[in-house]
């Protein structure tokens, strides 16, 4: 307990500059004469702490100190202070400990990531769900939670959440079900009403095979080859890895690419009339039934 204090009170003084013992007593709601043995135990240790009195008194460091830090080279300490902006552009949860971090090393506080889990013009569910979720796997507490799968149905789960995972352009949650007694991939988008239960678990977490997961939640993974228009150009390098895309004499693009059935069939419709399948077969005869069963709606 001691050695914490030790800390935030050297933390404090590099923050604020100088401050009383009442004051100190206070924040920690001690006694001064305990704050006065922190101050020795800091100096004996070879902080340079030091006290005036007067008017305008009190406890200080030296001017130019910085928390000895030389364990750490100058690029581990910006590694750990970008570490935790991409933390804290997550969850906005990391912001005293950064501000803090940057105060010991010394360093300004550059925000480099801005991570934003909601779609346009959609309110802050996305990111409450998210950080819901991110806490019941830190603190390892049961999730209940409305799932819809990917025809529809909707279930009420039970889970034991173990990693949010980001994987072709979706977050997952992959945790144990019990109601399934096995590992399994949830779709972020997909879980509803998400509650974290004050019953905690203890679980092993298994090395991740997000394939082989995929196949146990009965979701075919097919090799799919399409070509696109040439005004689809945006979207082939925004969607696509390059090893995945083929620029043809015409300026068109064939791409091959693994993809889940059934969300295939949207993602193909999102190209309009753009896009030609080209296999597998099944795939190309799915498409002709939806735009057929489309096409007579208007007529």
């Amino acid at each position: 307990m001691q050695g914490n204090r030790l800390f935030e009170i050297t933390y404090l003084l590099l923050d604020k500059k100088s401050m009383t013992a009442k004051e100190l007593a206070e924040h920690f709601e001690v006694s001064v004469r305990t704050i006065y043995r922190d101050i020795d135990a800091l100096s004996l240790a070879g902080i340079p702490v030091y006290t005036t009195k007067g008017k305008g008194g009190g406890i200080s460091l030296m001017e130019s100190y910085v928390l000895n830090k030389a364990v750490l080279s100058d690029k581990e300490q910006e590694n750990i202070l970008a570490s935790l902006q991409g933390f804290h552009a997550v969850s906005r949860s990391e912001e005293a400990t950064l501000r803090k971090l940057s105060s010991i090393f010394g360093k300004k506080e550059e925000s480099w990531i801005e991570v934003d889990f909601s779609r346009w013009g959609s309110n802050t569910e996305e990111k409450e769900k998210f950080e819901l979720i991110k806490q019941a796997i830190l603190d390892k507490k049961e999730l209940e939670m409305i799932y819809y799968n990917s025809s529809g149905q909707e279930s009420k789960r039970i889970v034991y959440p173990l990693r949010l995972i980001f994987k072709a352009q979706s977050w997952y949650l992959y945790a144990y079900c019990k109601e399934k007694k096995d590992y399994r991939i949830f779709k972020l988008r997909r879980v509803k009403n998400p509650l974290m239960h004050s019953k905690r678990f203890s679980i092993e977490v298994p090395p991740i095979d997000m394939d082989s997961i995929m196949y146990q939640n009965e979701v075919k993974i097919e090799k799919i080859i399409l070509k696109l228009d040439h005004s689809l150009s945006y979207r082939v390098f925004d969607e696509f890895q390059e090893e995945e895309i083929k620029k043809l004499d015409d300026g068109n693009y064939v791409v091959s690419f693994l993809a889940s059935i059934p969300w295939i069939y949207n993602f193909i419709l999102s190209f309009e009339d753009k896009v030609e399948v080209i296999s597998p077969d099944f795939v190309k005869e799915q498409m002709k039934t939806i735009y057929r069963n489309a096409l007579l709606k208007y007529e």
